[in-house]
């Protein structure tokens, strides 16, 4: 480095400051071309959606923009938008942080007792907790036995089957299992399932449909699979099958206490503890499967669920009760 580019580099420094030196100083240029007031009529224009001003699409495209820029800018008062093209456009929104080509989703709350509904899932997750200390001998234990299982159905499980035969990896040549692109469909399941949280036990039931009919049936399981004294609290969602008229006869024929539901509140089935479980199940057991009919699905996703529940986990909630 020369010894002038430092002299300079101290000048600046001493005149404008250290920080403020590293910049390069103005210098005279070539007039903006787009005022700032037309900029402004831009951004606000691609605020808008494209439908809005009388076009096919939902949502603009660079090129969409700057066309209806174009053709309307000058009407508007804004000349210098006559020539705009599609990059000064992404220019302009770039330096406003603006992407009107793209759509990011959120949740809006739709159930107005969210939080008194999670505090509901919460207390039964608090009382696991309890249970769990109670069974290790840290704690007196409760006079009357309590199961908790969290339950959800897991539908629209495909039954597909391969046209031809998988080819093996070869050590060398090929890395991965090679498969043909077509298939055949046979149909589809849906796994009914229900997680015990203090044994990581697994109740499931694999049916061709989940209505009414189906649920009870997975009750009965549940009715069966513990000691007639045994409180049983099911955690899920306000699926239809859950509070239909059937159900709720079906419920009517038990005895008081015996089963006891705690609803997850809309939009709230990540509160639900079981939805770990399927998502596992479907990296695991499920991906990639391939099957001869229905039939031989049932017959795998039960085995995986006998696997399962020869080495159980026992699920947890790990964000904070208060």
């Amino acid at each position: 480095m020369h010894h002038q580019t430092v002299q300079r580099c101290v000048e600046l420094a001493l005149a404008y400051g250290a920080l403020a030196a590293l910049d390069d100083r103005p210098r005279p240029g070539k007039e903006p071309t787009i005022r700032p007031e037309a900029k402004v009529w831009l951004v606000s224009l691609a605020c808008d959606k494209a439908k809005e001003h009388g076009y096919a699409h939902e949502l603009w495209t660079t090129r969409l923009l700057a066309r209806h820029a174009r053709e309307h800018g000058p009407a508007a008062g804004h000349e210098c938008l006559a020539r705009l093209v599609q990059g000064t456009v992404c220019k302009i929104l770039g330096q406003e942080e603006i992407k009107p080509h793209k759509v990011r989703y959120y949740l809006e709350r739709r159930d107005a007792e969210f939080e008194q509904k999670m505090a509901e899932v919460l207390c039964v997750y608090r009382e696991v907790q309890v249970l769990k200390k109670a069974a290790a001998g840290k704690s007196n234990k409760s006079d009357k036995p309590v199961a908790a299982v969290s339950y959800d159905e897991k539908p629209g499980i495909q039954a597909i089957a391969t046209t031809a035969p998988d080819l093996p990896p070869e050590p060398g040549v090929h890395v991965t299992f090679a498969r043909d692109h077509e298939y055949k469909r046979h149909g589809t399941l849906s796994l009914l399932a229900g997680i015990d949280l203090l044994t990581g036990k697994v109740h499931a039931l694999v049916r061709d449909r989940h209505r009414s009919r189906e649920f009870i049936e997975f009750l009965k399981l549940l009715d069966t699979s513990y000691p007639a004294g045994t409180a049983i609290k099911l955690i899920l969602d306000n699926h239809s099958a859950h509070i239909s008229k059937e159900t709720r006869t079906w419920l009517a024929t038990r005895p008081t206490g015996r089963l006891e539901f705690t609803f997850t509140p809309k939009h709230g089935s990540w509160l639900n503890l079981v939805e770990g479980f399927f998502s596992k199940f479907a990296r695991s057991v499920l991906r990639h499967i391939r099957v001869t009919s229905k039939y031989d699905l049932k017959q795998r996703i039960m085995a995986g669920i006998d696997d399962v529940n020869r080495y159980p986990v026992i699920h947890t909630w790990s964000y904070k009760l208060v």
